[in-house]
């Protein structure tokens, strides 16, 4: 079941973001001093473009005003709502707040970016609320940065599943099972996981799908002010990016589509094609194990490095190792080992675990694989992020593969990725157990009348693979797609200069790449 989170609902969380979201939560927040400067009062009406509504009906919406007020967390970054409707046939009908964080521009403002981390799942807010490590000066002297949860997402009336050791069970169970009694045990959890939801959400389950997550991004923009608006969204934030795009094409300002999906894409071919992305990136950290020691502790080439790793795994499936006062089972080790390939800086982290591991002790890829999952220390979930992927994905796209048929498509998921292939495989089951359905129905993406939308992909992107970022490219009319060279998720504030100057010379100035720059 955990595989429809994390990786056959297609759109990993963009780690890069999310992991260094968790260390500035934890070390108190952003290492720097904004500028103070005035807000505008919200009883400042903003120009009549700006809240213009898409319907009449909408009009309240349209016409809301932040309440900005310093956080409690950090006095020196705002916090607000914003008021939606549930669902946007019936405006009249019930609403929900959305949790708002603004970090205020340090230098001579431009005006907002709205920003997006992927998941889907992962909070807009900590996001932004993290902006000093993960954007560089240019954007933070420039823009306030915003960060919105999007519904059922962390404090914007979350998706509630599973309570927390129920999803200490669900994030351990084996995500290949072998045996009819492990098959049974995996249908009952797939089965079981939709009800869950349903019962503990109730009927905003049924609303949290991209297109309203959209739709709500505009509300947002006329309260900021904005007539056009700019954005930056990184992996799953993509194809909300793109969704905007094609809802409100003449709203588009300057959009940011980072670590890029393939928003056409069948759910069969997409998991294959993120099996491939994270068995490339694999091979890519055991080759730079050969390449930076002067002996690779996982083997003598790469085929020997990833035989390690698979029989590793092949191991803690028969005899999980001890984590503390936990066991480490072969679904925390899958975590554990994916987690550090979304990103080249943390590989070395990598390397311990799997060492520690090889000598029969399972904590540090327990604590890696509890970082994916947003786990503090104490038990408890610093988030919704696993149970609000699981509700926004299936939501979106519900097809799923009978558990029978599971068996058929191990050649070519395998073909795809030798270490992960069956996971999956396994994972296209996940959606089995959703009864509710979409109000929306779905859209052919193409943004016809938008501005320039700059399109961003890396070569050894492990969830997001290039050709997704070509793809996306290529499908929106105004699409300018840019390559960097590289490795982990995402290209921003990656390293590379070239990539840098491009997305902040957009974003500030409007300056557009040729289409097909490589950095």
């Amino acid at each position: 079941m955990k595989k429809v989170l994390a990786l056959v609902a297609v759109f990993a969380l963009a780690l890069t973001a999310f992991v260094t979201v968790g260390l500035a939560l934890q070390g108190g927040g952003s290492g720097t001093t904004p500028t103070v400067r005035p807000t505008p009062s919200p009883t400042t009406p903003p120009p009549s473009s700006v809240t213009q509504p898409p319907r009449s009906a909408l009009a309240d919406f349209y016409s809301q005003r932040i309440d900005w007020q310093p956080c409690e967390t950090n006095g020196d970054q705002d916090c607000g709502t914003l008021t939606v409707p549930i669902d946007y046939r019936d405006p009249q009908g019930d609403t929900i707040e959305l949790a708002l964080l603004r970090v205020p521009a340090t230098g001579a403002r431009v005006g907002s970016l709205v920003v997006n981390p992927g998941g889907p799942g992962a909070p807009g807010t900590s996001y932004a609320a993290a902006a000093a490590r993960v954007f560089r000066d240019p954007l933070l002297q420039g823009f306030d940065i915003v960060g919105f949860d999007p519904r059922g997402v962390g404090r914007s009336a979350p998706v509630d599943c599973l309570s927390d050791v129920e999803l200490d069970g669900y994030l351990a169970e084996d995500p290949t099972p072998d045996t009819p009694d492990e098959v049974a045990a995996y249908k009952a959890a797939v089965l079981s996981y939709g009800d869950a939801c349903r019962a503990n959400t109730g009927a905003l389950l049924g609303h949290v799908t991209t297109i309203e997550a959209a739709r709500d991004m505009d509300v947002l923009r006329s309260a900021l002010g904005e007539e056009k608006l700019s954005y930056l969204g990184a992996s799953y934030g993509t194809k909300l990016g793109a969704t905007y795009a094609e809802l409100f094409p003449e709203q588009v300002g300057r959009l940011v589509l980072d670590g890029a999906v393939d928003v056409a894409l069948d759910p069969r071919s997409a998991a294959i094609d993120q099996a491939a992305g994270f068995e490339t990136a694999l091979r890519a950290y055991v080759q730079n194990c050969l390449d930076t020691t002067d002996n690779c502790f996982l083997g003598d080439t790469v085929d020997e490095g990833l035989a390690t790793i698979s029989d590793l795994l092949a191991s803690i499936e028969e005899e999980p190792l001890p984590a503390g006062e936990r066991e480490l089972t072969v679904g925390n080790a899958f975590y554990g080992i994916v987690t550090p390939l979304y990103n080249r800086d943390y590989w070395y982290l990598l390397s311990a675990a799997l060492a520690s591991a090889l000598e029969g002790k399972g904590s540090a890829l327990m604590s890696l694989s509890d970082a994916y999952a947003s786990r503090n220390p104490d038990g408890s979930y610093a988030d919704n992020s696993m149970e609000a992927n699981y509700a926004v994905n299936c939501l979106d796209d519900p097809a799923s593969v009978p558990f029978r048929k599971v068996p058929s498509l191990f050649a070519d998921f395998e073909a795809a990725s030798p270490t992960f292939g069956r996971i999956f495989a396994w994972g296209m089951t996940g959606c089995r157990g959703v009864a509710v359905k979409s109000s929306e129905k779905p859209l052919d993406i193409r943004g016809e009348g938008a501005a320039p939308i700059l399109v961003l992909g890396t070569t050894r992107d492990p969830a997001t693979p290039m050709k997704w970022a070509e793809a996306l490219a290529a499908q929106l009319d105004s699409g300018v797609l840019v390559e960097r060279d590289g490795d982990g998720h995402t290209a921003y504030n990656s390293g590379n200069a070239c990539i840098d100057s491009i997305v902040e010379d957009f974003l500030l100035d409007g300056a557009v790449p040729a289409d097909g720059t490589q950095c």
